[in-house]
């Protein structure tokens, strides 16, 4: 597990999650401000977990936990 500390309190958002979120959802679950700045950031983040096989994309922009 990669060693970012937003890692794993995103996986967590997802967790109690029914369905895909977007980068914007992650940001408001987090209490993070809602800035384009704070938003990408945070999509970066999503991307990597799925490289790292932990999270899909299932459409752009709409991440969701592996089944």
């Amino acid at each position: 597990m990669p060693e970012h500390p937003d890692y794993p309190r995103i996986l967590a958002v997802f967790n109690e999650s029914t369905g895909p979120l977007r980068a914007r959802d992650i940001c408001e679950a987090l209490d993070h401000e809602l800035l384009p700045k704070n938003i990408e950031g945070t999509r970066a983040k999503l991307k990597r977990l799925v490289k790292l096989d932990l999270l899909s994309e299932d459409d752009v922009g709409s991440f969701a936990t592996k089944q």
